[in-house]
């Protein structure tokens, strides 16, 4: 019983994820919401090189950041939910795999809470509520 909840917690913590992740790419490339709001910004980003090289556009490294961002939280989510359904007890007798998705999860909660906004910080901050409870209850 304590482990079934302890894997469904992390499962809900990497649908979380799973969920973030696909909202972000699905903003990445439709709609305005990962758009600058003033049209003269998107053209100069689209115009103009980053320092470190003069073979992409800011605009296209921006697209390229979103995108890379977004394999961040969908791969945690395949990783996470697949040894939580089907190698639970690898998972939680593995000290490293769980301080790493810890890790990860308050890396982009803090990510969240300095450089982004609130959306984020809440859904992150769930997922690792999630987590969190998973590995306490597991360990109880």
């Amino acid at each position: 019983m304590k482990n079934t909840l302890s894997s469904s917690l992390i499962v809900a913590s990497a649908a979380v994820m799973l969920l973030l992740g696909v909202v972000h790419l699905l903003y990445t490339f439709r709609g305005p919401y990962l758009q600058p709001r003033d049209a003269e910004l998107t053209a100069r980003m689209m115009a103009v090189s980053p320092g470190i090289s003069q073979e992409t556009t800011m605009w296209r490294a921006w697209v390229g950041f979103n995108v890379s961002h977004t394999f961040g939280l969908l791969l945690f989510a395949a990783i996470y939910g697949y040894l939580a359904v089907r190698h639970s007890a690898f998972l939680f007798q593995s000290w490293f795999l769980l301080v790493a998705g810890l890790a990860l999860l308050a890396g982009y909660a803090i990510l969240a809470r300095i450089y982004w906004f609130s959306a984020p910080l809440r859904g992150v901050g769930f997922a690792a509520l999630l987590y969190l409870a998973g590995i306490v209850i597991n360990r109880a």
